[in-house]
C-alpha cells in the first residue's frame, strides 16, 4: 500500500462520510438551514454522525483496498 493509497481512503472516506452523515442528519430532522438556529443536542448528534460515517467510509475502503 503506498501513501497514495492512503491519502485517497482518508479523503475519499472523509467526503463519503460526511455527506452519509448530513444526509441522513437530514433524513432525521436533525438539521436546519443555518449552524445557530441548531441546539447543541442537534449540534452534537451530527458532529456524531459525521464523525461516525467517516470512520466507517474509511474502514470500508481500507478493506476493500487491502483484499
Amino acid at each position: 500500500m503506498t501513501p497514495f493509497d492512503i491519502l485517497m481512503i482518508l479523503a475519499l472516506g472523509s467526503f463519503f462520510g460526511t455527506a452519509l452523515g448530513l444526509g441522513i442528519g437530514f433524513l432525521a430532522r436533525r438539521q436546519k438551514p443555518d449552524w445557530g438556529l441548531m441546539t447543541g443536542k442537534e449540534k452534537t448528534i451530527s458532529i456524531a454522525l459525521v464523525l461516525f460515517f467517516s470512520a466507517a467510509c474509511m474502514a470500508g475502503l481500507a478493506v476493500y483496498e487491502l483484499l
